[in-house]
């Protein structure tokens, strides 16, 4: 058996996860289809493409479907089938906080072993290896060479301050105040122009990174990992001026009817000229270029004589959010799928291939990929991610994560909504939230 049996779910982190073998079996020679499974957006196609023409030249019986649903059914679509025990999907592309829930229900393998042999960790920034496979995280988003792996990085990602050259000026603003500050001008002296646009939604992690993010940058914390303590934590001082910042500050300068914006709604409202700044994933800016999408201009130069891509301001922190997603694979998968699940990673971190991933759109996360001309030449907002790794925090990587991204998702969008005072939002998450954590009856923590 390429995996060994699971077993059933247990209190300790990683005991349930079968192992990968640390050599990749024998390959079939018969046609095979490698199924992925991710969220509906442009890099999930940029995939596709990109693998069925480079894999391919390698294994040439082998086809590749990404196969994809809704943002906000995404966690569901995975882990209702990891379940029933029985997956479509060969490989499950994760968020980092997904990680702990999939490990301990038994649902991927533990690729420790498969990592040490063909994989060379030192290629990687060490946090970067951490999100994306590392489970316990360690609390400081470091890489414990101690702790298993459980995937490989796919795609990097964080956000990006995306701002109207032409009416705020070429330089973007530094701190957070001074942002609100020019948004609050370009509103004001462009009538029909928001001065932002952000993620609001109560659907997948939209309204909760928002938080999370001027949490951040105002210096708070989402949690003590070591106490597994919530309530007191997000909800001090720090947190609660945050949240005053993003409802009273922010939201008024929101588009109206912007209270459920995601991804899409906020490229269009940069695309069509509706907004001075805008805050959104990278790996999911791309289209912005595009003229046959945008109103800024007929060619790309001309979008970007309008269009300016920075990091995020600072404040009393320059914290900005962790992105990204790892490939992990499904313990489900019949054993010849799972050899080329686990030969197709080998492949796929492979430095040229990394290079290539970049050059045609992604967002790789070894550190010579992220450093070269094919990466940093391919769109003017990869400077920006690579300027920001040092710079990145992550959420909670713990199992209970879908659950408590819920609790905050829907309480930052009803403040932002009108429908809770901030500062009633904030306490509800924190006790709500610290509810779930006491129920689990784990001890310890990761993923800050």
């Amino acid at each position: 058996m390429l995996a060994t049996t699971v077993t059933a779910c247990g209190g300790d982190d990683g005991a349930s996860a079968p192992k990968a073998p640390a050599t990749i079996p024998e390959l079939t020679k018969d046609p095979l289809t490698l199924s992925f499974i991710w969220f509906e957006w442009p890099p999930a196609q940029a995939l596709e493409a990109f693998a069925n023409a480079e894999y391919k030249k390698e294994r040439p019986n082998t086809t590749i479907k990404v196969n994809t649903v809704p943002n906000a059914n995404w966690h569901d679509a995975m882990f209702t089938q990891f379940a029933a025990h029985k997956t479509d999907f060969d490989i499950a592309i994760l968020d980092s906080q997904h990680i702990g829930e999939a490990v301990t229900n038994g649902n991927i393998l533990d690729l420790t072993d498969f990592v040490k042999k063909n994989i060379d960790v030192n290629a990687y920034n060490p946090y970067l290896l951490a999100a994306y496979g590392q489970f316990p995280q360690a609390e400081t988003g470091k890489r414990d060479e101690n702790a298993s792996l459980y995937g490989l990085p796919l795609l990097g990602d964080t956000w990006t301050m995306i701002y109207r050259k032409d009416l705020i000026g070429d330089k973007p603003p530094q701190t957070w105040d001074e942002m609100i500050s020019a948004a609050e001008k370009c509103q004001a002296d462009n009538p029909g122009v928001s001065g932002l646009a952000f993620h609001q939604a109560n659907g997948s992690d939209a309204a909760a990174v928002t938080y999370n993010t001027v949490n951040g940058v105002y210096g708070g914390n989402l949690w003590d990992a070591k106490s597994r303590k919530i309530d007191g934590v997000l909800n001090d001082a720090a947190g609660q001026e945050a949240m005053d910042v993003l409802v009273n500050k922010m939201k008024p300068l929101t588009a109206k009817g912007s209270g459920n914006w995601f991804i899409d709604e906020v490229n269009a409202a940069v695309a069509q000229g509706k907004a001075c700044i805008a805050f959104n994933w990278i790996a999911a800016s791309g289209g912005l270029l595009d003229p046959k999408q945008s109103t800024l201009g007929k060619t790309r130069e001309e979008i970007l004589g309008k269009l300016g891509f920075a990091t995020l301001p600072t404040q009393k922190t320059n914290l900005v959010p962790l992105g990204g997603m790892g490939m992990h694979v499904s313990a489900y998968s019949s054993e010849a799928n799972q050899a080329e699940a686990l030969n197709f990673m080998k492949w796929f971190e492979r430095a040229d291939i990394q290079k290539k991933w970049a050059a045609a759109g992604g967002v790789p996360s070894r550190t010579d990929a992220l450093q070269s001309p094919e990466f940093l030449n391919a769109g003017p907002f990869n400077q920006v991610y690579a300027d920001s790794v040092p710079r990145m925090r992550d959420m909670w990587n713990v199992p209970e994560y879908a659950r408590l991204v819920d609790i905050e998702n829907t309480n930052v969008n009803a403040a932002l909504n009108g429908a809770k005072a901030p500062k009633d939002a904030l306490n509800d998450i924190a006790k709500e939230q610290q509810a779930v954590l006491n129920s689990s009856g784990r001890k310890g923590g990761g993923g800050l």
